[in-house]
């Protein structure tokens, strides 16, 4: 059997190419030095984003895949219109850490976390008490508030943890396959009223 593809990390980038948020999922999380060894991949990354967002032809905020960092990680990208920079790490390995054999993601299948992520941003950005502005590195070093100017809402961790939690390559599609289904049986199917 082999493994599914799992998320490992997520990143939320400021517009100043400042973390806001790394979040790491099994296996990774219990791996000593995970969070170093991600920032590290999330920063690298920052480049390709870079040359990504010049494209004038762009017309989504879906940015695909970064880079391949080896046979088992992959960098995928998404640009908010305020210019926050979302990143996922997938792990072909899975949260099993065996090798998977033909399995790939393709972009639709990373594209439902993003526009997941950017609802939990915005919901967060919605909070009179979020002030995003805070979280600029020239603020955070003048006023010396929070952790280098990163996000501490336990309700959007929360969200961001079962978002990384939940995600599977082609779930999107089943879920739309069984709401299709639903729909076409509660217009067509009768019950029969001798039952």
């Amino acid at each position: 059997m082999s493994a599914t593809p799992s998320i490992a990390c997520i990143g939320f980038i400021g517009k100043h190419d400042n973390p806001l948020h790394i979040s790491i999922f099994p296996p990774h999380d219990l791996a000593q030095g995970s969070y170093l060894e991600f920032s590290f991949l999330l920063n690298a990354s920052l480049d390709i984003f870079e040359l990504r967002t010049r494209d004038r032809n762009r017309v989504d905020q879906d940015l695909g895949m970064l880079q391949a960092v080896d046979e088992r990680l992959s960098i995928w990208g998404w640009e908010t219109g305020t210019g926050v920079r979302l990143a996922v790490v997938v792990d072909m390995w899975g949260k099993e850490g065996r090798p998977s054999t033909g399995f790939g993601v393709k972009g639709e299948d990373v594209k439902p976390v993003f526009k997941a992520l950017q609802t939990a941003y915005i919901r967060l950005l919605q909070n009179p008490f979020y002030t995003p502005d805070d979280h600029a590195p020239t603020t955070t070093a003048s006023n010396g508030r929070g952790s280098a100017g990163e996000i501490t809402s336990k309700k959007f961790l929360a969200e961001v943890k079962r978002i990384g939690d939940s995600w599977r390559p082609g779930l999107e599609k089943a879920q739309e396959r069984s709401l299709t289904m639903e729909s076409i049986k509660a217009v067509f199917w009768k019950p029969d009223p001798a039952a």
